[in-house]
């Protein structure tokens, strides 16, 4: 009997410090799920490298930016500008007004003993050809300087000459050059001037010949061009010397028979003429051609 009670008592024991360590166990499992959860609502620390790597992706977004800016810069610093001036005509002014009476005669002797300012002018148009920004009346007026003073010089380099056809080919010689191109008179007159499309041009170019028409004496700049144009064909026009105009008659230069095509660009030679003759030609008058006077314009 005491032997049973001891070992109900034993069992009873065991029994209890086995559910104490149970119960130990159990609590120290709890804990541990409690501090994991403590762990997992903590404030979650910032990434400092993702802030680090948007940080990095802005820069490298701005310097392709700066890269085409910079590029941008060097280009505009390597383009070649553009004249944006044209050229200063007063020097030719200078003379023509100097050398040039107003009837057109030209004095080639006193001017020969000046040519170191006709020199200086010719080297402005050589320094200082058409740029493409340059207007219609600019590149006008600087080729139809360029004609005149060029032509001059020819025949000062070659005085005394009775005509300009005393010159071997005179308005084939390559004499001068413009920026890097040499020229001649032709190259000038029918290369470009023109092409222009302005038949005046011809009452404005002088070939050193008494049945050319005058020799402006006042430089072609582009304000007055079309003013002198204008006028310069309404007074070679009605010039009897250089042409007859009766309404059934016209007794014409040649220049209207050798640039014919110039003169009907808007219409019939009559229609050009009638523009600026001071009696009004008819429709179909009998029409002939004048002897042309090659003489030296002095």
């Amino acid at each position: 009997m005491k032997k049973i009670t001891l070992l109900l008592i034993t069992t009873f024991l065991f029994a209890c410090g086995g559910n104490k360590k149970v119960i130990q166990n159990t609590q120290k499992k709890d804990a541990i799920k409690i501090e994991s959860k403590e762990e997992k609502t903590e404030t979650p620390k910032p990434d400092i490298h993702i802030k680090e790597r948007a940080i990095d992706t802005k820069i490298k977004e701005i310097e392709p930016q700066e890269e085409k800016i910079d590029k941008i810069s060097q280009q505009i610093e390597q383009t070649p500008k553009k004249k944006l001036t044209t050229v200063n005509h007063q020097p030719w002014d200078n003379l023509l007004a100097q050398y040039v009476s107003k009837e057109g005669t030209v004095n080639y002797k006193s001017l020969k003993q000046n040519r170191s300012a006709l020199k200086s002018y010719l080297k402005i148009l050589s320094e200082n050809t058409p740029a493409e920004t340059w207007s219609k009346n600019d590149k006008l007026a600087y080729w139809m300087n360029v004609y005149n003073a060029f032509t001059i010089k020819l025949i000062i380099d070659n005085y005394p000459v009775k005509s300009i056809k005393d010159i071997k080919n005179p308005w084939d010689l390559r004499f001068f050059k413009l920026g890097e191109k040499w020229y001649t008179l032709n190259d000038v007159e029918h290369r470009i001037l023109r092409k222009m499309n302005d038949p005046r041009i011809h009452f404005g170019i002088n070939c050193a010949s008494f049945s050319c028409p005058p020799l402006l004496n006042k430089a072609f700049t582009a304000q007055n061009v079309n003013l002198e144009l204008e006028k310069l064909a309404v007074n070679f026009i009605n010039d009897p010397k250089r042409n007859t105009i009766t309404p059934d008659k016209v007794q014409l230069s040649k220049l209207f028979l050798w640039f014919a095509k110039d003169f009907k660009i808007k219409g019939t030679l009559i229609e050009f003429l009638n523009k600026y003759a001071k009696i009004s030609i008819n429709n179909n008058p009998k029409k002939s051609f004048k002897t042309y006077d090659w003489n030296l314009n002095e």
